[in-house]
This record gives structure tokens, C-alpha cells and sequence, in this order.
């Protein structure tokens, strides 16, 4: 059996996919203004998440910028005392980077200001929407990353 997409639904989702993208990017310009941090240091923070260590390497892999890049952002925050540079109690040629006590308070605050917009979000919605919403948005992220499988 053909697989077939008729134009009109190829073009709606096209521009929704557009749109969204456009909103979360408006929304990092926002989070980057009100945080008083270039873009790239506020993703960098963020990836740091739960992770206790990270490496450039690990970092440049996560925001896919190569490591001289990195290595830029990674001043800044260190610069700013978000994280430092430590060494590798297994391996002194590791550097391990991890955030200091103000990092963590910040990466607090941007991460409080996230679920407050995703909170908003949801709560536009009936319960039922939101279910249904995010049964639809776990369907999307598994065909993307099927897709995305297929393209390496």
C-alpha cells in the first residue's frame, strides 16, 4: 500500500511546523533578554540539567556547534561564575565543567520561567485537549526522529 500526502496537508504542516519553530525561537530571544545571556550561553546552561559534569566535548554535541565554539560560550559562563573548570579525578587530561552554586540558581530561574510558559500553554486548553495534544506531539517526535534516522 502507497503511502500518499495530499498538497493541502503537506502545506498546513509545513507552515505549523514554521510557526512553532518561529514562536521558539521568539521565545529564546525573550528568555536571552530577560536573562541577560546571549542565546548560545542560555541553551549551554540548560543542557546542563540534571547532568552533575559535562565536557566541551559533550556540549558541542549537544548544541551542534563545533568545539571552538564552545570553548567561546564556555568562557563566558565561567567568566559570568555560572560554572567552572575542574579536572577529572580518573583522567587529568579531562577537563570536567560543572555549574557553581550561582549557575545552579540560575538555571533554577530559567527552568521556573519555562514550565511557567509551558504551564500557560496548557492551561489555554481543556484537559481533554491537552491529552490529546500531547498523545499528538509524542506521535510527531516519534516520526521526526524515524525520519531523522533515516537521513544519517
Amino acid at each position: 500500500m502507497k503511502k500518499t500526502v495530499n498538497d493541502s496537508q503537506l502545506k498546513q504542516f509545513k507552515a505549523l511546523v514554521a510557526k512553532l519553530f518561529q514562536c521558539c525561537q521568539e521565545r529564546m530571544q525573550y528568555q536571552s533578554e530577560k536573562f541577560g545571556l546571549p542565546e548560545a550561553e542560555l541553551r549551554c546552561l540548560i543542557i546542563f540539567g540534571d547532568e552533575r559534569y559535562l565536557t566541551a566535548k559533550g556540549i558541542s554535541l549537544k548544541l551542534n556547534v563545533v568545539k571552538s565554539r564552545v570553548t567561546k560560550i564556555l568562557q563566558g559562563l565561567v567568566k559570568k561564575g555560572f560554572i567552572q573548570r575542574i579536572q577529572d579525578p580518573k583522567d587529568s587530561r579531562i577537563t570536567l565543567l560543572t555549574l557553581t552554586p550561582e549557575g545552579q540558581r540560575k538555571l533554577e530561574e530559567i527552568n521556573q520561567f519555562i514550565d511557567s510558559i509551558h504551564m500557560e500553554v496548557l492551561l489555554n486548553m481543556v484537559p481533554e485537549q491537552r491529552r490529546t495534544l500531547l498523545k499528538n506531539l509524542d506521535l510527531l517526535s516519534v516520526s521526526m526522529e524515524a525520519v531523522k534516522e533515516l537521513m544519517d
